[in-house]
């Protein structure tokens, strides 16, 4: 009871956030997904303009362009380069272009489109998969952390140890490898959900060097007890680029 009253909000969000992800998935309509994921996709947008000090307010409109094209063309990763190679070209063309303001072009962009994509290639359960992996990887390392951590894992996040890294990592692999076997055998399920776990780690501490840069607690103040929508989707955007590449690779 005590851990509840401490984490109240954050526990109510959470579960909220998952009863909904769940009511989705079980609708698992393409429109209402593209929907659902384009919401989501420009909230993060927005937050990561905040983060990488940017102001220019024609980014979003673009951004919301490119969410329009993801709906009727089905790579959305292949939008990804073709967006990187068309600035770069723009950059070229016109000295006074930075290429910081390509910046949230690559993040949260990049594994929003990945995560989208993956839904059209393997279906609603490759989502849950992912959705299982990176819980537990944050559950397990903060029941881990909170019990027997005291190694300090990296300066960037302070507040993590080596211990329930390494914890979660092992919670995610385990759990992560039968939420895996709807698609793919165990082996494949056990390995994809380790690399996963461990990228999912990094995705968090990426979000987090962002915020010490900017000198801000959190991303955003949409979700309480958590943050913003960059502080919840952090380690499935590192994930969801990992798990695609992995399954095209070996499925």
């Amino acid at each position: 009871m005590e851990i509840f009253e401490a984490h109240r909000e954050r526990i109510i969000t959470s579960v909220v956030l998952v009863l909904g992800f769940l009511i989705i998935g079980m609708i698992d309509n393409f429109f209402i997904m593209w929907l659902i994921f384009g919401a989501i996709y420009l909230l993060a947008f927005k937050e990561a303009i905040q983060l990488f000090g940017i102001e220019n307010d024609g980014l979003v409109p673009l951004a919301t362009g490119l969410w329009l094209i993801v709906g009727v063309y089905p790579y959305g990763d292949d939008l990804f380069v073709l967006a990187c190679v068309v600035y770069a070209s723009a950059v070229a063309f016109n000295k006074e272009l930075r290429w910081k303001e390509f910046f949230p072009f690559i993040y949260p962009t990049a594994g929003m489109l990945f995560m989208f994509t993956m839904y059209q290639e393997y279906g609603v359960m490759s989502l849950l998969w992912l959705l299982g992996v990176v819980a537990f990887t944050d559950i397990g390392a903060y029941a881990v952390g909170k019990s027997i951590g005291k190694r300090q894992f990296c300066e960037t996040s302070p507040n993590k140890t080596m211990e329930g890294v390494i914890g979660g990592v092992l919670v995610a692999t385990i759990c992560g490898a039968f939420f895996g076997l709807s698609i793919v055998d165990f082996s494949v399920a056990f390995f994809v959900s380790f690399a996963v776990a461990v990228s999912s780690i990094f995705g968090d501490l990426y979000e987090s060097s962002l915020k010490r840069a900017a000198g801000v607690k959190d991303s955003g103040d949409l979700l309480p007890g958590h943050g913003g929508i960059l502080d919840r989707i952090d380690g499935y955007l590192f994930g969801a680029i990992v798990m695609l590449v992995l399954l095209r690779g070996l499925v």
